[in-house]
């Protein structure tokens, strides 16, 4: 289930949560294991070792909720990608001592094989209170009743906003739901990658992507991305850049000569998110900062939800 982005934020019958700058995750417990599934149904069980043992809390389950790197307190999506795309077990058990995440599991959707998912919101929040999940790994996070209290906290401590949740609510997997209404502070929203260019007087050091949203006409430019793109971020993202190199522009549109040039096109497959401060008149992002890649989304991903992929 997910949630559709609000105009105001309501008052009675509904109740309030932090949004957290992580990767949606389902946590399925049954008797064969436990295994983690991204939104898009990969199996990352191997990616977030310090949650298998998340098997012990009951012998039935199916949690929704997010992965989060807290680093200093503040969830990091850029934090996040070091661990999203590892598959390799060794390699993950190493970076739990470095780069620990935590699973905020706000939502029960199973519980010792009876499906919760027609229970309201209400009555499935103390079913999830009831596992007792309070562990440095994992944890049920805190709601709140006043909405506008909770946006203002979020915005002075530099949260990516809130989600207010209808308290009366059924939950309805794959459906975006005005039932869950998302306020983010500055808006972050997931593109593909059509082209990238180097820095200047650079030939491997990755300066830019340009990035679009998939529609039904194909991918329509959405602007040049620099800001965040650096270090370690820019070489993960030109190694995955580098084997998707084509010839032509993936782009609907013929770009402005300030766009194509020295531009290096590639095939539209990988997905990143941007955060930015808005659109512009002529559909561009404004500010862009690159926030890291989502290997748990694919274009078609972006273009069936309709909202930039956003969680």
């Amino acid at each position: 289930m997910l949630a559709t982005k609000g105009d105001h934020v309501p008052g009675a019958g509904w109740t309030h949560e932090v949004k957290w700058d992580g990767m949606r995750v389902l946590v399925d417990r049954k008797a064969t294991g436990l295994r983690i599934y991204s939104r898009n149904e990969n199996d990352v069980t191997v990616s977030f070792p310090e949650l298998h043992e998340m098997a012990d809390v009951a012998d039935d389950f199916l949690l929704d909720g997010e992965v989060v790197a807290l680093g200093e307190g503040v969830p990091s999506f850029g934090a996040l990608a070091d661990r999203m795309h590892v598959r390799d077990a060794t390699r993950a058990r190493r970076l739990v001592e470095k780069n620990p995440v935590t699973l905020i599991a706000f939502d029960l959707l199973r519980l010792d094989g009876e499906d919760l998912t027609a229970l309201p919101l209400s009555e499935r929040r103390e079913r999830l209170l009831s596992l007792g999940l309070d562990d440095v790994s994992w944890q049920v996070p805190p709601t709140y009743d006043d909405g506008q209290m909770l946006l203002a906290a979020a915005e002075q401590q530099g949260l990516e906003g809130i989600v207010s949740k209808r308290l009366s609510s059924t939950y309805r997997p794959g459906l975006r739901s005005k039932d869950w209404l998302k306020f983010p502070i500055r808006p972050t929203g997931s593109f593909v990658v059509g082209g990238f260019r180097h820095e200047t007087d650079s030939t491997h050091r990755l300066g830019a992507v340009l990035v679009g949203e998939p529609t039904d006409q194909g991918l329509q430019f959405r602007g040049r991305v620099g800001s965040g793109i650096a270090g370690k971020a820019g070489r993960l993202l030109s190694e995955l850049l580098t084997p998707l190199i084509v010839d032509e522009s993936p782009f609907t549109e013929v770009l402005p000569r300030l766009d194509r040039v020295d531009t290096v096109w590639v095939s539209p497959v990988l997905v990143v998110d941007v955060q930015y401060l808005r659109l512009t008149t002529d559909g561009r992002l404004r500010q862009p900062a690159y926030r890291g890649v989502r290997t748990d989304l694919t274009p078609a991903d972006l273009r069936t939800t309709g909202q930039n992929g956003e969680s």
